[in-house]
């Protein structure tokens, strides 16, 4: 079989391929050539950020399986491949500390006044001002999956109080107070001083958080967005912040990536914005290279796949518990 790559990687991560799949051919494609390198695959595994003909792709009949080398599925989730019958897995959780780690980064940012201090110490301006505690905070996560799940961990010794949502509840931590269907998200909104999205993008959570949303929320509570933008009513959120009724957020994504210079998120004094690096590791192509060497072992040896995707909701239903070697 052809098996194309398409992320970050290095020659011993090829080499850890080679050893993984014996006998198969591996082409690393790269960025730059893996629109036409994907109509001779059999197996793709990556994350195509170029435009590629995923109609002709799947037409073709010959592609077998989709990996991707990231947790959000919108780069290949197309309609096309949707209806085919090619299984796709993700890398769901695989970077959920790196991801609980933004989190906190932009959370405590907000909660001890950082942007105020950063603009008062280009002034070289001396003067105390007002902070936030999160210890003992209520905190409502918004999708209960691989990162969800994390970052729950990594709050729980901050005493927060910790509500969830999420599409599957199940198998709630002693940590959690209470994991709740979806439809309960206004309860969760109007409970919580800290929202946290963590959701995937989809046809169901595009745009979830808007007008309605915001009013649902506690005057004087806080977004974050470490999910994908689309999944926030942009406009929306500015208002929220602009009126106040929001004390502050906090974005890693945005609606439109780069986040244009004219966007009004630029000028909010209440705003924390990071350019999309809440997945970013030291050891990402490492990681990601032990994760799909081991389901590319499990799909040659027809064992069950890890993180395999229910393609019309978009996600896998039971990411697997997996953890990278340290």
């Amino acid at each position: 079989m052809r098996i194309v790559l398409c992320y970050p990687l290095e020659k011993r991560h090829y080499e850890q391929f080679v050893a993984a799949a014996p006998g198969h051919e591996i082409v690393d494609a790269g960025q730059e050539r893996i629109a036409t390198e994907l109509l001779a695959a059999d197996i793709f595994m990556g994350h195509a950020k170029v435009p590629v003909p995923w109609p002709e792709v799947v037409a073709q009949g010959r592609l077998r399986w989709i990996q991707s080398s990231a947790a959000g599925l919108d780069h290949c989730l197309t309609p096309e491949v949707i209806a085919s019958s090619i299984p796709v897995t993700s890398a769901s959780g695989l970077f959920a500390d790196q991801v609980a780690e933004q989190t906190l980064a932009l959370l405590l940012g907000l909660l001890r006044g950082l942007p105020t201090f950063f603009r008062a110490q280009q002034k070289r301006e001396f003067i105390r001002r007002p902070t936030r505690d999160l210890h003992g905070a209520t905190v409502g996560i918004v999708g209960f999956g691989g990162n969800g799940r994390r970052l729950a961990e990594v709050l729980a010794p901050y005493r927060c109080r910790i509500l969830a949502t999420d599409a599957f509840p199940r198998e709630k931590p002693e940590h959690v107070e209470a994991i709740w269907p979806a439809e309960r998200l206004p309860d969760l909104l109007s409970a919580a001083e800290i929202v946290i999205l963590c959701v995937p993008l989809n046809a169901l959570t595009q745009g979830m958080i808007g007008q309605t949303e915001f009013a649902h929320m506690r005057p004087g509570s806080i977004m974050i967005n470490v999910a994908r933008g689309p999944v926030i009513v942009e406009s929306e959120l500015v208002a929220a912040l602009e009126s106040h009724h929001l004390w502050g957020a906090g974005l890693d994504v945005t609606e439109v990536e780069p986040l244009p210079t004219t966007s009004p998120l630029w000028d909010l004094p209440n705003l924390i914005i990071t350019p999309h690096v809440g997945a970013q590791a030291a050891r990402r192509a490492d990681d990601t290279t032990d994760l799909l060497c081991e389901n590319l072992r499990r799909f040659l040896a027809n064992e069950p796949l890890m993180n395999l995707v229910d393609k019309q909701l978009g996600f896998p239903q039971h990411p697997a518990p997996w953890r990278p070697r340290r």
